[in-house]
């Protein structure tokens, strides 16, 4: 028999005697635990099918592997154990219609056995101490919405273990699950189970139903309560209940005729009394009024002892308070899980993505010669009072300084990356930046649509909440990019956004998973969405055991290189005033005085050029946004820089064979670099240098000969491979050759600064870990610094 026949000809019929009913039944199926990662091109990796899962009283209870008769009985142990952990069935049946065998992955007791237990049989095994709830809960079937809804496996454990846990009288539980996984779904399936089971506090108590329980449904914003208002429709009308202001205004009074409630943190927070007085509306409920209050997103603050949402939970706290949240334990949100306690149930993003139930992504790190700035003379300011000497970072920009170009050029680059056609998301430092950003998309934008490209922030009120329905809509097309600032981190159900762009910084693990979250939702033919990061957030936030890893990046067009590596050009100065930023609105510009031109086009200035006193000419490429330094604290332009450094050098050498002799002995390089910094001219800047001419991966020798002598730059690697036949040649034995080759690496991968004699000790502990294991290898330690200096001649 192959393995269908054995099923069907022994494995049913034995089910069957045993009470079970037949596949299809409602107490055993076979299930789809996960369809599997997303590959690309509609293709998915391998499925996870359980052949059998035996169910009883709404509780998974074992789950059966079936191999064809010819196979051992225990063949499909493994996977029987993997499929019943991850379903939370605590039996796992391994058969070839002929044997059984059987593992309790609560005991670890295993063996074979004759035949499968009855259902009542099973449920006594499982749960040894019965619990009235548990069958009570489990009597109510899920609703399904017409047939078009079935839990996924972790839904069903989430609602399960969150279930047993109210069973069992806990009255504060907690559900992490990654943004995208139907945490509202959730909370809806928990909700109706209680409601239809007729739990409340006072039938939890006396262990009989009673009164139809009281539920709140708890969120942060309007769009996150709307949205649960909506999903939770199936209940009956008269049972839900919207508290808001203006139903509050209207009547005088909160709401209290119904059983499920739903309002935003902010409209409990605030409210009048009799007297006209400031006082929270949550006040005017009784504080054992609900029995039930589910707190979405609870993360964001709700059980932060700073916070004042804190309050409301402390008011309604004879409630049994469910918490859900997207973000694993961290420090950033410690206080949530203090409250809550651990959570009954956590499903990663990670889980998610590798299961087939959420979209990978891809990360594309975005750097600019702009991401800092440190005014100098050169720039004008357009409005405002600047700082001088002041590095402007990530977190300055548009809040405390504005560079035009600066936006106009970040927003080119990811317009030119993207598929313009595919729904965007972009996150931007404040509501007026993304009101300049949403500007500058749309006048770069190919489509014709004037909506292109539309604000979503808290200023944008009901025309904003307008825009973003649309883009919910997976059947519109306009708007495909909205930008926001804080408001589209959450409650963003849009399955088809295939971008995000980061545009400020994002300083919470919390809200970063927020707002990757915005991308995950699975729609057909979206293999993959893409972020876009300018801030290296990705980087900042990286968190493996919840996120995993994203899908490698694809190799840069141009350079052929992951990351790419090619050389960012910096945003170009206004084509009529030539400045940056544009200061024509200001200040016209003067026609030149030899072409007549405005702007000139007989003196266009592409790149820094400084002329030297030997009649060469150096070409320095301005690509850097890091400043330069005077010994007076002055900030200084590149150009400014470089002329300083070539006039002052010759105080230090005066040809190139007396800064080779220096630069090949570590005492005299490191005495020549501290001498160097005290002019102003550090390592940092000159490794800057080192980038502007090309020679990122050249020695900072190199960098000085280029600037004082005008000798073209080799990389490290070629200067090793220059020199390696005298380096090696005065070794005497291959154990020292083997240790120069270790040092010699560090050097090509990291610079000089791994040939100070100060590093020697650690370079000994990478390699041999003691210094007892190297003094065996290559002799004492004399003789190890004298090979580790000696060679360094040669090397120059």
């Amino acid at each position: 028999m192959n393995e269908a026949e054995t099923r069907a000809e022994l494995i049913d019929p034995a089910l069957k005697v045993a009470g079970w009913g037949v596949i299809g039944a409602s107490r055993i199926r076979r299930e789809v635990i996960a369809p599997g990662r997303l590959q690309g091109g509609g293709r998915r990796g391998q499925s996870d099918i359980a052949d059998y899962v035996l169910i009883y009283k709404g509780q998974k209870l074992a789950v059966i592997e079936a191999k064809k008769r010819s196979l051992s009985a225990t063949e499909g142990l493994a996977q029987a154990k993997r499929y019943a952990e991850r379903l939370q069935a605590r039996f796992a049946y391994s058969t070839n219609g002929d044997g059984i065998y059987r593992v309790d992955l609560a005991t670890g007791e295993e063996g074979p056995v004759e035949s499968y237990p009855t259902p009542e049989e099973l449920w006594v095994e499982t749960f040894a101490e019965q619990n009235v709830w548990r069958e009570r809960f489990g009597a109510v079937p899920f609703e399904d919405k017409g047939g078009f809804w079935e839990p996924r496996y972790y839904q069903h454990n989430a609602i399960t273990q969150a279930l047993e846990a109210i069973a069992d009288g806990r009255d504060r539980v907690l559900l992490t699950l990654a943004t995208g996984t139907g945490k509202t779904a959730i909370a809806f399936q928990i909700t109706w189970k209680l409601f239809h089971a007729r739990w409340s506090r006072s039938a939890q108590a006396s262990g009989e139903p009673g009164r139809r329980p009281r539920i709140l449904f708890l969120a942060d914003r309007n769009i996150l309560a709307n949205q649960a208002f909506n999903d939770f429709s199936a209940f009956p009308q008269d049972a839900l209940v919207r508290i808001d202001p203006e139903t509050i205004r209207k009547r005088g009074r909160v709401p209290k005729n119904g059983s499920i409630f739903f309002t935003i943190f902010q409209t409990f927070m605030t409210g009048r009394d009799k007297n006209g007085d400031p006082a929270p509306n949550f006040g005017d409920y009784p504080p054992d009024f609900f029995d039930f209050i589910v707190i979405d997103e609870c993360h964001r603050g709700g059980a932060n002892d700073e916070s004042n949402w804190r309050g409301i939970l402390e008011y309604f706290s004879p409630a049994v308070q469910l918490g859900l949240t997207a973000t694993p334990k961290r420090d950033h949100n410690a206080d949530t899980y203090a409250y809550f306690g651990d959570p009954v149930y956590v499903y990663s993003l990670k889980e998610g993505i590798n299961d087939g139930y959420l979209t990978p992504f891809k990360v594309r790190q975005i750097a600019t010669t702009v991401d800092d700035y440190v005014y100098t003379s050169d720039d004008d300011v357009v409005e405002g009072e600047i700082e001088e000497g002041k590095r402007y970072t990530e977190t300055d920009f548009n809040r405390v300084i504005e560079i035009e170009a600066r936006e106009k050029y970040r927003v080119r680059v990811f317009m030119d990356q993207i598929d313009q056609r595919e729904k965007t998301i972009v996150f931007c430092a404040t509501q007026e930046h993304a009101l300049a950003v949403r500007d500058l998309v749309n006048q770069m934008k190919a489509s014709k649509d004037p909506h292109y490209c539309e604000r979503v922030t808290a200023d944008d009120g009901a025309e904003g909440e307008r825009f973003l329905k649309q883009f919910q809509d997976n059947e519109k097309t306009i708007p495909t990019i909205l930008t926001t600032s804080q408001k589209l981190s959450t409650g963003v159900d849009a399955r088809n956004v295939r971008n995000i762009v980061l545009m400020r910084p994002v300083n919470s693990m919390i809200e970063f998973k927020q707002i990757i979250g915005r991308g995950t939702r699975l729609f057909d033919g979206k293999d993959y969405f893409t972020i876009y990061d300018f801030v290296r957030a990705h980087e900042h936030f990286n968190d493996p055991e919840w996120d995993g890893d994203p899908i490698p990046p694809e190799p840069c067009e141009q350079c052929g290189e992951t990351p790419c590596k090619c050389a960012v050009e910096p945003p170009k100065p206004c084509p009529v005033c030539e400045q940056r930023p544009c200061i024509c609105e200001k200040k016209p510009p003067e026609p030149c005085p030899e072409c007549g031109q405005r702007p000139c086009v007989c003196q266009k200035k592409k790149k820094v050029k400084v002329k030297l006193a030997d009649g060469k000419e150096r070409t320095i490429q301005h690509m850097t946004a890091t400043s330069f330094w005077s010994p007076d604290g002055k900030p200084m332009s590149a150009a400014e820089f470089i002329h300083r450094l070539y006039g002052d050098l010759p105080e230090w050498f005066a040809d190139e064979e007396k800064l080779r002799d220096i630069w090949s002995k570590p005492d005299t390089r490191k005495k020549l670099l501290e001498s160097l910094e005290e002019k102003g001219y550090g390592l940092e800047q000159l490794k800057e240098i080192g980038k502007m001419i090309e020679a990122e991966n050249s020695d900072i020798y190199d960098v000085l000969a280029f600037i004082a002598f005008n000798q073209p730059p080799i990389s490290r690697s070629e200067r090793v491979a220059a020199h390696a036949e005298e380096i090696y040649s005065h070794l005497s034995n291959y154990r020292q050759h083997e240790f120069l080759e270790f040092v010699l690496g560090h050097y090509v991968a990291r610079g000089v600064t791994e040939l100070d004699p100060e590093k020697l000790p650690q370079l000994i502990e990478l390699k041999y870990h003691t210094v007892r294991d190297a003094v065996r290898e290559l002799g004492p330690v004399g003789s190890i610094r004298e090979v580790f200096v000696g060679f360094q001649k040669e090397l120059y």
